[in-house]
């Protein structure tokens, strides 16, 4: 297997950092809330013999530092940034639960720009419909301590990982104490605004790509959510179970 090599992006001026691996065609996996790259790592991995994929921290997560204002057309506009100097044309995108989000806005701002679009676990079921009770709880309590990280370090957002089993509590505490606290501080701070990537679910109609979405498993992903977007995306195909045979699957068609 290809061993994970460091690389970086430039963005509006911010540094974007992701691992890269494998060689062929491009695809682009991107993390979820409160993580970083390695959180895609099980989804990346069986796919480096036959591609080459990047898998980067996106702006104000892990090492991609950044402490101002985000929003989704700005993190759609750092992929299409990262695919630019990759040389590519087109590229099939991904993501996993806020990364879905990303992957989402990224399609329906540079649909030329997109291949194949994999949305593992999506959350936002549009602005008319706004969070779920689940999900609004969840990302209040992420900001009320990551918007505390600044000031008291990085250390105050820990206990958010406290319910993990304990193998991944540890694992998460170990990343997390490298995080930078202002970064922390701006991206929980976008999460619990529950601004969402689309206005309803009729603006997924414009996303031509063939389209893969994989079924959330709780309540911070709801079925329901998954379904939309499958009845949405014209081209779109849902399955359950392992999104990483999920999206080896789909990608070998």
């Amino acid at each position: 297997m290809s061993e994970w090599i460091d690389v970086s992006f430039e963005a509006e001026g911010v540094r974007l950092y992701a691992v890269e691996a494998g060689r062929g065609a491009p695809v682009i996996l991107l993390h979820g809330g409160l993580a970083n790259h390695l959180a895609c790592r099980a989804h990346a991995a069986p796919l480096v013999g036959s591609h080459r994929v990047i898998t980067p921290d996106l702006r104000g997560s892990g090492r991609s530092h950044y402490a101002g204002e985000l929003g989704w057309d700005q993190l759609a506009d750092d992929i299409a940034a990262i695919v630019r100097q990759l040389g590519a044309s087109r590229v099939a995108i991904g993501g996993v639960s806020f990364g879905s989000g990303v992957a989402t806005a990224f399609a329906l701002r540079h649909p030329s720009m997109v291949d194949r679009l994999m949305l593992v676990w999506p959350v936002y079921a549009g602005s008319d419909v706004g969070l779920m009770p689940a999900q609004r709880e969840a990302l209040e309590a992420m900001y009320a301590l990551g918007g505390r990280a600044p000031a008291e370090g990085i250390e105050v957002i820990l206990p958010l990982f406290d319910r993990l089993p304990p193998e991944i509590r540890q694992h998460m505490y170990k990343i997390a104490s490298g995080y930078d606290p202002a970064s922390v501080a701006t991206s929980t701070k976008f999460m619990a605004s529950g601004i969402q990537p689309i206005a309803s679910a009729s603006d997924l109609a414009a996303i031509s790509a063939p389209t893969l979405v994989v079924t959330g498993v709780d309540a911070f992903h709801p079925a329901s959510v998954a379904q939309l977007y499958a009845d949405a995306i014209p081209a779109a195909t849902l399955v359950e179970g392992d999104p990483a045979k999920a999206i080896s699957a789909f990608l070998a068609e």
